[in-house]
């Protein structure tokens, strides 16, 4: 009988398991779509084949961003790779901006050109099927990336789901005209959805660049504040410089322990890595903590010191 493979093993195979499917489920409604597009004329059926070339090159990306951000910490990356996850989720956001621009393009094009379209209830039992699969798909994506905290997975799922409610304008367009024989009513959907999608694709990039930047979390920082607190106070013990950073896939945690000047540094240590288990049990994340051990009386003064050397 075969060992079981360890917890993180398991995970790493659940999410590489997530983007093949995404990416094969891509490829799959990219051709239905584009078939659709090719027997109807239809503007909104094409911009939805936009949106799924795009998701197709980001999915590629995300897949070789996510095999990256595995990859150990080495001598030129002594961090790890996580941080790939923010660039990841920026490119993807970068492609979706760049559909919807290419679908306002083409629906103004085309609507003035001249409309013509055809077998619309064909096309939009194609659409309507994408819209199915792509909802089921990203709500998958979304929970597979919220629980291993993996961002790739997380912003891959919500491309998806964007996909999903651009199919569904677009099948809202196909109704109204095939109900009412306006034939504008095509481009002005398909140009709503492109909005629409342009806004999701912002908020990918802004969520990337605040990563890049090191932005802080209120949430994650009010639990490390309980959590030293509560710790610091049960063992007569203080802290302060408090610090932490998201790297994508873990969490960075660092700040100074001030004990009384009598402790021997066995006992510092020892009481150091006991709150240094506290939190790392508190965050599902992987969580790499540095504690900074001072006395708490004259550190002050000794930083003081420091300071006024380097000026």
């Amino acid at each position: 009988m075969d060992a079981p493979l360890p917890t993180n093993t398991i995970a790493v195979q659940q999410q590489k398991l997530a983007m093949t499917l995404s990416l094969s489920v891509g490829f799959l409604m990219l051709a239905g779509k584009m078939y659709a597009y090719l027997i109807t004329g239809s503007a909104a059926i094409l911009s939805d084949a936009a949106e799924s070339v795009v998701h197709v090159l980001a999915v590629a990306f995300a897949s070789f961003s996510l095999w990256l951000s595995f990859k150990p910490a080495d001598p030129s990356h002594p961090y790890g790779h996580d941080k790939i996850s923010f660039f990841s989720a920026g490119f993807e956001g970068a492609m979706i901006v760049f559909a919807a621009f290419f679908i306002i393009y083409e629906s103004i094009k085309k609507w003035i050109a001249g409309l013509q379209i055809e077998n619309l209830d064909v096309g939009t039992y194609f659409v309507a099927g994408a819209a199915i699969i792509n909802a089921g798909l990203g709500a998958y994506l979304v929970w597979q990336g919220k629980r291993h905290n993996s961002l790739i997975l997380v912003a891959n799922g919500k491309h998806v789901l964007t996909d999903s409610w651009t199919s569904l304008g677009v099948i809202v367009g196909l109704v109204l005209v095939m109900v009412t024989d306006w034939l504008p009513f095509d481009p002005i959907l398909a140009i709503l959805v492109a909005i629409n999608i342009l806004w999701s694709g912002g908020k990918l990039i802004r969520q990337s660049v605040g990563g890049l930047m090191d932005e802080g979390d209120e949430s994650i920082r009010a639990a490390l504040v309980a959590l030293l607190d509560k710790e610091t106070k049960a063992r007569g013990l203080a802290y302060h410089e408090l610090r932490h950073r998201n790297s994508g896939a873990s969490l960075w945690v660092d700040f100074h322990l001030l004990f009384p000047n009598t402790t021997n540094i066995d006992e510092a240590h020892w009481q150091a890595t006991e709150v240094e288990a506290v939190i790392k049990a508190a965050f599902p994340v992987q969580t790499t903590i540095t504690t900074h051990l001072e006395p708490q009386d004259g550190h002050d003064r000794t930083h003081r010191a420091l300071k006024d050397s380097k000026e």
